[in-house]
């Protein structure tokens, strides 16, 4: 999913829009050092040495991995498990919704 989330992010860099990320590799190093590998460059939060049962995904409810949240610019949540061309469908239709 990363290449797919950095040409969102390129192709949307212009726009209000930002993509944030959460980690969920129990090594804090580990998640570091691959990200900066596979060229991450927004915001990604690391979700703890307890992995995927971390304070992050435990507060939203995440039971899988990869779990995507599509937010508006009032922060609801307005799409979910949305990935690829249907993750920039969902974006462009919410940035078209307030211009």
């Amino acid at each position: 999913m990363i290449p797919h989330e950095r040409s969102l992010v390129e192709q949307m860099k212009d726009k209000p829009f930002a993509l944030i990320g959460i980690n969920s590799d129990k090594d804090k190093d580990y998640f570091h050092s691959k990200a900066k590998e596979m060229g991450v460059t927004w915001r990604s939060f690391w979700n703890g040495p307890r992995g995927t049962s971390g304070p992050i995904s435990s507060k939203w409810g995440v039971r899988g991995w990869p779990t995507i949240y599509v937010l508006d610019h009032k922060g609801v949540i307005r799409f979910t498990g949305t990935r690829g061309e249907k993750m920039t469908a969902a974006v462009e239709q919410l940035l078209g919704e307030i211009e």
